[in-house]
């Protein structure tokens, strides 16, 4: 068979013809450099929660404490796709530099905090420095390999996030009790500083050819106003405020206004931020829609299998939180796995993500069935299957882009992968939040015995329906218990209990079943996924439609 035809030759061609191939020495320390800003931005969405009790102690703001949190993930999505086209029109390593310096200003800012007021507009800071380093790190690798091998080099990238989660908490943890919070961010800055060093003198200067330079200025703006509303919409419903509440629907409808707006402009627009174009690619569309969709179950299992193995299983608060590390790790073997694979045999990403995803779905399935009788390494090889699944599919997809888009859109496209997952975690947040509370209070009404209802009082019952602290807070637990005293004895709290984690485990049961549906559609929307075909001598330079 002729090597032209083989899909690892023919991988877009106008992609391989603006590749220039460096010096191995500088291609090797650069990416050193990549990996280890990615790294540290990765490490910061998770480093700060187990840091979180001690801030709080000093600073106060008990009510804003998750703001924390939010302010640097909504700052860094807003910031995604902005920087990813114009690195498409003023390269790469000036915003690389440029996140590097503003992520370290915000990192020495939030460690000298003095009021929670402070820290959560520092963290903003810092998220938009950390938002230009990740959509920078994964598009780096356009520019540093060429397209036959950058699977292998994609699933480095998998790595260092799948090892930033599983060490961010506890190190957070270390350093909060050995040494103080503030270092939890102030420790950026003797790893940021060689980095950026690294990056301002290795970094190759590359200035894609545009015909177009200028700045889509009202498309920025549009852009910001409808994602930081929605975004913070989706946080703060549920938790700070009701869903029916002004503040959330006021801000879910500016946003949406806002998105409308957005598209107008950025068809009228003579240079867009966010080309409308990228979506006639197939490759794009459907990456797109499967990113958005896998976006779901994998900031669902996040959220809702540490609380799992704490409120039905028994766990720690500790131990719980480390039970991710399973999922992280099977994160990071699939992205190896895959990454290595897909430059060894051909990029076959259809192959590859319906491979993918359909353990992923197995490993979601799996997790679907976990009830208050399993067991602990069950439930931990449950959710490494659905880990591994998950990571296979982080270089798959973004390869399948990277390798059928031009070179002037790759910042785009590439910041369009990352904004999509953000977003479909944000609303998966959101909805498995609701639908967790609802079945849960559903299904302890169902569940609970008449004489046991008649020994609380209907408001204890209704605020612990609302929140079953009982089942993940020692004291509260031995407070619920107290009251059984006398009453209706030890039996009548062996009882409750028992409702209760049963109610829980089947609310977090139709969690996943959700997540599972919604990742199941993501597989038959791989099916889709096809190379472009290609001749070999047309022009190229345009997407594929």
């Amino acid at each position: 068979m002729n090597d032209r035809s083989h899909p690892a030759a023919i991988a877009d061609q106008s992609v391989a013809r603006d590749f220039v191939q460096m010096p191995r020495r500088q291609v090797v320390l650069t990416m050193i450099g990549v990996l280890l800003a990615m790294f540290l931005a990765s490490l910061d969405q998770t480093i700060v929660a187990t840091a979180m009790p001690r801030i709080i102690a000093d600073l106060g703001g008990f009510d804003r404490f998750t703001w924390v949190t939010t302010a640097y993930l909504v700052a860094s999505t807003t910031a995604v796709p902005i920087v990813g086209r114009l690195t498409d029109i003023h390269g790469r390593k000036v915003f690389f530099v440029a996140g590097i310096t503003v992520f370290l200003i915000g990192s020495v800012l939030a460690g000298m905090s003095q009021t929670m007021n402070q820290l959560i507009a520092f963290r903003a800071i810092q998220g938009i420095g950390g938002g230009i380093i990740m959509v920078n790190s994964f598009t780096a690798i356009a520019d540093l390999f060429p397209p036959e091998t950058r699977g292998k080099y994609q699933g480095f990238i998998g790595v260092v996030f799948g090892m930033s989660s599983v060490i961010g908490p506890t190190l957070g943890g270390f350093i909060t009790d050995n040494i103080s919070w503030n270092w939890v961010f102030l420790v950026n800055v003797p790893i940021g500083v060689p980095v950026l060093l690294l990056i301002v003198f290795l970094f190759p200067a590359i200035r894609p050819e545009v015909e177009n330079r200028k700045h889509d200025y009202p498309g920025m703006v549009a852009l910001v106003l409808a994602v930081v509303p929605i975004l913070l919409a989706l946080s703060w419903g549920g938790v700070q405020y009701g869903w029916a509440t002004p503040q959330v629907v006021g801000l879910l409808i500016l946003g949406v206004t806002m998105v409308a707006a957005f598209v107008t402009i950025e068809h009228r627009s003579e240079s867009p931020i966010m080309p409308l174009e990228i979506y006639r690619n197939r490759m794009v569309t459907v990456t797109v829609v499967v990113t958005f969709l896998t976006g779901f179950g994998m900031f669902g299992a996040i959220i809702f299998v540490p609380l799992f193995f704490q409120g039905v299983l028994g766990a720690s608060a500790t131990g719980s939180g480390s039970f991710l590390t399973p999922m992280m790790l099977g994160i990071v073997v699939g992205a190896t796995l895959s990454g290595q694979l897909l430059a060894r045999t051909g990029l076959r990403y259809r192959a590859f993500g319906l491979g993918g995803i359909a353990v992923m779905t197995v490993g979601l399935y799996l997790v679907s069935t976990m009830d208050q009788n399993t067991s602990f390494a069950r439930a931990v090889a449950y959710i490494a299957i659905m880990g591994a699944g998950l990571g296979s599919t982080f270089p798959t997809f973004m390869l399948a882009v990277q390798n059928s888009i031009p070179f002037n859109l790759m910042g785009t496209a590439t910041s369009a992968i990352q904004f999509y997952r953000s977003i479909g975690g944000m609303l998966g947040l959101a909805l498995f939040g609701a639908v967790l509370s609802n079945r849960f209070a559903t299904k302890l009404d169902e569940m609970l015995p008449d004489s046991v209802r008649d020994t609380l009082p209907p408001e204890r019952i209704e605020a612990i329906e609302q929140n079953p602290q009982a089942l993940v807070d020692p004291s509260a637990l031995a407070e619920l218990q107290s009251r059984f005293t006398g009453t209706g004895g030890q039996q009548a709290a062996d009882q409750f209990l028992t409702a209760l984690k049963t109610s829980l485990s089947g609310a977090i049961s139709d969690v996943f079943t959700i997540s599972l549906t919604l990742v199941a559609i993501s597989l038959v929307v791989t099916v889709f996924l096809k190379i472009p075909a290609r001749d070999g001598a047309g022009d190229t330079s345009q997407p594929q439609m």
